[in-house]
């Protein structure tokens, strides 16, 4: 449900949401999101600063389970 809604946040943001895929790694106590995005894209997505990408990022640490260690990454297509 999490990398749905991830997912569904990254397509809204960028001008290529067809190219948009969210993975989903779970080990123990930790998630990993890896983003793949165009090229073009990924600038938008990590925004000015890197404040697009620190907002997705708090984002999902409020919505995964407590105890679990979030990492969110962004992976050029």
């Amino acid at each position: 449900m999490i990398k749905e809604l991830v997912e569904y946040i990254v397509k809204s943001l960028v001008e290529n949401p067809t190219a948009v895929l969210v993975l989903e790694t779970i080990k123990n106590d930790s998630v990993l999101f890896e983003i793949v995005v165009h090229q073009s894209d990924r600038g938008k997505l990590i925004g000015k600063e890197g404040q697009t990408i620190k907002a997705l990022r708090s984002f999902v640490g409020l919505i995964v389970e407590p105890g679990k260690k979030i990492m969110v990454d962004i992976v050029a297509d």
